[in-house]
Formats: structure tokens, C-alpha cells, sequence
């Protein structure tokens, strides 16, 4: 088990031996899951970032500045 702290903006290092296990490099993506009430961390796949670009056309509803500026901070 490897600590991390987040910064103010909510942003973490994820720690050395997690990033070699995974194989991360530098400008991956990473997914987050929720499954049984824990949080998984994977490296993102070619069809997670395929559906993730598909699926961003659908979710224009919520970008106007009133969107933004009431849930900017969260």
C-alpha cells in the first residue's frame, strides 16, 4: 500500500510501483471504476477512449456558463 496526497485541485501522484505495475508512461489515461463500494485504477484502453470520444457528444447538455458556474467547483 502506497500513500498519495491531494493537492487543491484534487490531484494525486499515483505512486511509482502502482505506475510500473500498470505500465503507465506520461499522458496515458487512466480509468476509474467503482465496484463494490471500492475504487479500481487500470490504464485505459484504445475502446474505453473510443467510447468515452463517442459518448462526450451527449453530455453538451450540461457545458453552458450558468452549468459551469454552478458546478464548477465540485
Amino acid at each position: 500500500m502506497k500513500p498519495s496526497r491531494l493537492t487543491s485541485k484534487y490531484q494525486t501522484t499515483i505512486p511509482t510501483p502502482i505506475r510500473e505495475h500498470l505500465g503507465l508512461k506520461q499522458g496515458d489515461a487512466v480509468i476509474f471504476d467503482i465496484q463494490n463500494g471500492q475504487v479500481i485504477v487500470r490504464k485505459a484502453t484504445p475502446l474505453d477512449l473510443e467510447y468515452t470520444t463517442a459518448l462526450s457528444g451527449t453530455l453538451d447538455e450540461w457545458g453552458s456558463e450558468h452549468d459551469e458556474e454552478a458546478y464548477g467547483n465540485l
